[in-house]
């Protein structure tokens, strides 16, 4: 099961309600794009972060905004297999899983790293690399038909940084560039990159969850609602 380590899942209510009580005690409030998270901010100091829902956006006047048509996207990259899929209004509506032969059966070890270490003179490493080299255009051909169908407004990818330069640099480049202001790496670790996983992301993405720093396992501001079920929610 996909989770964000150390975070609450809030609902909408719960979420304007710190807002408001954030900027009623003049907290600072921060919001970083490349997270689509906001900092709540006291005396110079970070006390917890919202990652708000792919669902929503943020207005520094008017605060949190429903989007009226939502839309994004997600790559979820091991090596030797791939998930990517269209959501629209938090719904999957397309998805593709991909494979590919890149890992070394004796020593299990993905054909990325072997390049690395032994170089790809040998036929079984050879085809591991032409596997690789297609297992990437293929990713970025699903994708790039979601930027010419649909108006993304967010790309998440789960990858490894060792793949990054495979992924980017393919002969079929994805249609964003690392440096996407709408390109956010997803803040939770993937184990397979399967279909499973992309629907569990995407539901994921669609909430709001909270993050307290290091003694600040809750807001001062925040003040919980009456009702015995909101309390057991956290």
């Amino acid at each position: 099961m996909l989770l964000i380590p150390d975070s609450k899942t809030l609902s909408f209510s719960e979420t304007l309600t710190l807002v408001a009580a954030a900027k009623s005690q003049d907290y600072e409030i921060v919001y970083e794009p490349r997270k689509h998270q906001l900092i709540l901010e006291k005396n110079g100091k970070w006390q917890s972060k919202i990652y708000l829902s792919w669902l929503y956006d943020w207005d520094h006047k008017k605060g949190i905004q429903v989007k009226s048509d939502p839309h994004f996207a997600l790559a979820l990259i091991k090596a030797g297999q791939a998930a990517v899929g269209y959501f629209h209004l938090g719904e999957l509506i397309d998805h593709r899983v991909f494979r590919a032969y890149m890992v070394r059966q004796k020593q299990g070890k993905s054909q990325i790293k072997h390049l690395k270490t032994k170089g790809k003179s040998r036929a079984g490493s050879r085809i591991r690399l032409g596997e690789t080299e297609r297992f990437f255009e293929e990713i970025n051909e699903r994708l790039t038909t979601y930027e010419t169908d649909f108006p993304i407004d967010f790309w998440g990818v789960a990858c490894g940084k060792t793949l990054w330069p495979f992924w980017f640099d393919s002969k079929t480049p994805p249609p964003f560039s690392s440096q996407n202001s709408n390109l956010i790496e997803l803040p939770f670790h993937i184990h397979q990159a399967s279909f499973e996983e992309l629907a569990q992301a995407g539901k994921l993405l669609s909430q709001f969850h909270i993050i307290f720093s290091s003694g600040h396992q809750s807001l001062s501001i925040w003040k919980p609602q009456e009702q015995e079920e909101d309390l057991e929610d956290w």
